[in-house]
């Protein structure tokens, strides 16, 4: 058994936060062009390999959490509450005024045409509710259960996802998909965000007692977790349009009753299951589109459950190779010690590379702007690691 330590950082957490942030380089790159295959791009009607990485940030956040709160407490004998909100408080003051600074521009001239309180609604709904005000938002939420029993956390973690199933019904998946549509759950994301961070929190509770012994434990949890995620998507078939009932193309894409079906709809259910992960669903001329699919922008309960699921499974086969076999990949490491730094250098590596490749560029050149996106990144991260500067809050 390796046991974590008592100090430090752990080094299958910064492999797998290094892993994320490439995937996100990857995803967020390739995603625009268009040679990039579906299973590397966000539909928002599925899981794809895309919309596993947010959720790994969410994991490793409740993870982190879990960890460094866990060792001020054992070291003072207290909880460092005002310390964990300022830092809370200073990633969203952070992502506030990130986001803003992407995109000045645009935000000055909704201002000027439109009505303050509307402008300002858009940019709370789409424009700044991104990965890192997410990220903030969801630490926030599970504070006041981030040292309570496993017990407790579960049960936070359930509470939370009916919350927001409840809160869909009522408003929120309309409202998120709405034209300007949500990013990644909107400002009610938090609430089914909640379940991969606080899987995150059960995986440190492992790893604290066991060490790398854990890592069976965590990949039979992170099965369990896939399996109730998929078996929750099992709803979406009853949103599947009847052949003797089609429906023209032009048709809308949602279900009049996107959450709680019909009852009707169980009627004419014929038996059928939801498609395997990651397997394409039919289009919305053929199944409505409702809660119940794998969706990243309305971060709906199937979905998050199963991508915490992977992200469970991913840490474990991360603490076998890092910790049992101690594997290391250097820029992995680079990129997983200075996270937040390595965000916010893709962004501004995107608005410098990207004019030079235009999107309709073939295979080679796409993945050469690539390469070039991830070595700007890489090499900056690699220069402020050698200096020892760190970008946190």
């Amino acid at each position: 058994m390796s046991p974590i330590p008592a100090t430090g950082r752990l080094t299958s957490l910064d492999q797998f936060r290094g892993y994320t942030m490439f995937g996100m380089l990857l995803v967020n790159f390739l995603g625009s062009y268009a040679i990039c295959p579906k299973i590397l791009t966000h539909s928002n009607d599925y899981c794809s390999y895309a919309d596993t990485i947010m959720p790994q940030f969410l994991f490793a956040a409740g993870f982190a959490m879990r960890l460094s709160l866990g060792r001020h407490r054992q070291a003072d004998g207290r909880m460092p509450w005002g310390r964990a909100i300022r830092r809370i408080l200073g990633l969203a003051a952070v992502a506030i005024v990130w986001y803003s600074l992407c995109d000045p521009g645009s935000i000055i001239r909704k201002f000027q045409e439109e009505e303050f309180w509307s402008v300002l609604g858009t940019l709370f709904k789409r424009d700044l509710f991104q990965t890192l005000l997410h990220i903030a938002a969801t630490s926030l939420w599970i504070l006041p259960v981030i040292v309570a029993s496993a017990r407790v956390r579960i049960g936070y973690a359930i509470g939370s996802a009916l919350l927001h199933v409840w809160l869909s019904w009522w408003f929120n998946f309309q409202w998120v998909n709405a034209s300007p549509s949500g990013i990644d759950g909107g400002p009610l994301g938090f609430l089914s965000w909640s379940v991969p961070a606080l899987c995150g929190t059960l995986a440190c509770d492992a790893v604290r007692r066991s060490g790398s012994d854990a890592v069976a434990r965590i990949a039979g949890w992170g099965a369990l977790v896939m399996l109730i995620g998929w078996v929750c998507s099992f709803a979406t078939v009853l949103y599947n349009v009847p052949a003797e009932q089609p429906e023209a193309p032009d048709a809308g894409r949602f279900a009049a009753d996107p959450v709680i079906p019909e009852s009707a709809r169980f009627r004419r259910w014929d038996g059928t299951i939801a498609e395997l992960p990651f397997v394409p669903p039919p289009d919305h001329v053929h199944r409505k589109w409702n809660y119940w699919m794998m969706s990243q922008r309305c971060a709906s309960l199937s979905y998050t459950t199963f991508a915490a699921g992977v992200s469970l499974v991913l840490f474990a086969l991360f603490l076998w190779a890092c910790d049992q076999k101690h594997w290391r990949l250097g820029i992995f490491r680079t990129l997983g010690t200075n996270s937040l730094a390595a965000y916010i250098l893709h962004d501004i590596a995107t608005w410098v590379i990207s004019p030079w490749f235009p999107k309709t560029s073939g295979t080679a050149l796409t993945l050469t702007g690539f390469v070039c996106l991830v070595a700007f990144v890489y090499s900056v991260c690699r220069f402020l690691e050698a200096k020892g500067w760190y970008l946190r809050v």
